[in-house]
């Protein structure tokens, strides 16, 4: 995969909002095994803001680390060889039966939610310095309710 980076700082909020939508929104992109995945245009806001505290959670920061890697969302979900592993579920403290996490590059994270057969929404992308909590999540399994029959 090409894993191309741009450099945020040379356009404005308009201009990278601009590559959201025409890249994510108004594009259908399929991951490796063919599930569609769709994107708003106000899941931008969500995606590359960061919060200035994690307790407050403001997303007041538009952070040019995330958006640096605006293209890496569909490569990391076109990518054969990410590692898929069930998405945590901080709130019941148990894995989401209808998320997959892809790690690529070694630290990067693009969650999905399945929404029907072959059928998922972005839930979020974002760099992480320490990994192996993800990592050591369990191996996704395909489920009949999401892939059909194999």
């Amino acid at each position: 995969m090409d894993y191309k980076r741009i450099k945020p700082y040379t356009f404005s909020e308009d201009e990278l909002r601009k590559i959201w939508r025409e890249e994510y929104c108004e594009q259908e992109i399929y991951t490796f095994d063919n599930v569609l995945v769709k994107f708003y245009e106000d899941m931008f806001d969500h995606v590359f803001y960061e919060s200035s505290s994690r307790k407050i959670k403001d997303k007041s920061i538009l952070s040019l680390n995330r958006l640096e890697k605006i293209y890496w969302i569909k490569d990391a979900l076109q990518d054969p060889d990410a590692i898929l592993k069930k998405a945590w579920d901080s709130k019941k403290k148990d894995y989401h039966k209808d998320r997959r996490a892809a790690i690529v590059k070694g630290n990067y994270v693009v969650i999905i939610r399945f929404t029907g057969l072959l059928k998922a929404k972005l839930v979020t992308a974002f760099e992480k310095n320490d990994i192996d909590n993800i990592l050591n999540d369990p191996d996704f399994e395909r489920s009949e309710k999401f892939f059909g029959e194999d």
